[in-house]
Formats: structure tokens, C-alpha cells, sequence
């Protein structure tokens, strides 16, 4: 019963844990609606951005990475809007199209922003779908939508299946401890009824010989005075 009540207390967490993290988020990425984007122009800013990095076990280090900027005209609107990558890009910087992964080396850093530059500078001119929000904040436009209905799926799946499984272990484990209850009780019953019926039949066996020996002496005594 204890794995079944701790099945549901984690699934219940987890609730919890995905609600914040992704269902928020999900339930404003469907508030966006798709548009058709042209480039107007790419940019990476002078100044880097600082980072951290991992390099190890109690080893933090420090790093910058290049702030690629995509500039695009909303086709539907004819605004000018900054281009993210996806909905976290926006929430990590939103001066950024994406923010990489932060490690000592600079030139992979680089290179890294630079072939999206050029991919962009390639499609100047030429309409891609993308994402805005219809609130009027055009500087919130993005590639992709990160959150989908799959994720929104396996986000509720999983935990309702786990807050399901636990419910059935407990209920498992109430029945048969209520059956194990009942069957008790027969038992304890059947085995008075059965003790009576032994007891009554030896009672009515004593009796019976009781009679018997009484005959036998009245048999005894009449001869006795015939004689």
C-alpha cells in the first residue's frame, strides 16, 4: 500500500513540477499565431554577452558568447520585429536570437553564430513561416514553437497513468484485505457451527448409552424377581 500511496505523491509532484514549467509556457505558445517572416537584415553585436560554464567536479568558469541579432518584417503587419529562436530563447535573452552553449572557445563560438548569420542572409528576401503574438508585442517573434501538442500530451500521460497505477495498488490492496477479513469470519463461523454439531452428537451418543445401560439393569432386576 506505501508504494501505491507513493506513486500518487509523485505523480501529484510531478503535476506540479510540469504545470510550472511547461503547461505555462505551452499555454502561451498557443496564443501565437503563424505568419510569414522576411529578413531584413542580421547583426552580431560588438559586445559579448557574459556566460558560465561547467569545466568539472566544483569547477565553474567564465565565457562569452557573440549575441547574433535576425531582424524580420512581419508579412502580415509589415512590422519590423527582432527573430528568436524558440520560446526559450525569448526567456534566457530576448536581445539574442539564441543564446549557445557556453565553453572556452571562442572561435567555435564564433563560427557557430556566423553560419546562422549567412543562413539567414541567404533567405534575404524570401518569406519562412514564424510565430508571433497577437498582443501587439511584434519584438516577440519566433522560429519555432517549442512547446507542441505532444509535449502537452506526454506532460499529462504520464502522470495521470502513475496517479492511476498507484489508486489501483491501494484499491488492490484494501480488497484483499477486506476479502482476507471476510474469509476469517467464515472460518471462525463455520468452525463454532461444526463444533456444535460434534458436541450435540456426543451429548445425544451419551444419552443413547445411558438408556441402554437403564434397560439392561430393569431386564436384570425382572428376571431376578421371576426367579
Amino acid at each position: 500500500m506505501l508504494l501505491g500511496f507513493a506513486m500518487m505523491g509523485f505523480s501529484i509532484l510531478m503535476f506540479f513540477l510540469l504545470g510550472t514549467t511547461i503547461l505555462k509556457p505551452f499555454m502561451l505558445s498557443t496564443q501565437r499565431k503563424e505568419s510569414n517572416c522576411t529578413t531584413i537584415h542580421t547583426h552580431i553585436m560588438e559586445d559579448w554577452l557574459d556566460c558560465a560554464f561547467s569545466c568539472g567536479m566544483d569547477c565553474r568558469g567564465q565565457g562569452k558568447y557573440p549575441c547574433l541579432q535576425v531582424f524580420v518584417n512581419l508579412t502580415h503587419s509589415g512590422q519590423k520585429a527582432l527573430l528568436h529562436y524558440n520560446e526559450e530563447a525569448v526567456q534566457i535573452n530576448s536581445k539574442c536570437f539564441y543564446t549557445p552553449k557556453c565553453h572556452q572557445d571562442r572561435n567555435d563560438l564564433l563560427n557557430s553564430a556566423l553560419d546562422i548569420k549567412e543562413f539567414f542572409d541567404h533567405k534575404n528576401g524570401t518569406p519562412f513561416s514564424c510565430f508571433y503574438s497577437p498582443d501587439g508585442q511584434s519584438e516577440d517573434v519566433i522560429l519555432i514553437k517549442k512547446y507542441d501538442h505532444m509535449v502537452l500530451f506526454h506532460c499529462l500521460f504520464w502522470p495521470s497513468l502513475t496517479l492511476l497505477g498507484g489508486a489501483l495498488i491501494v484499491g488492490m490492496v484494501r480488497l484483499t484485505q477486506y476479502l482476507s477479513l471476510r474469509c476469517e469470519k467464515y472460518s471462525t463461523s463455520a468452525r463454532d457451527e461444526v463444533g456444535g454439531r460434534v458436541h450435540s452428537t456426543g451429548w445425544q451418543q451419551i444419552q443413547l448409552q445411558s438408556m441402554g445401560r437403564n434397560k439392561g439393569r430393569t431386564r436384570e432386576i425382572l428376571r431376578w424377581w421371576l426367579k
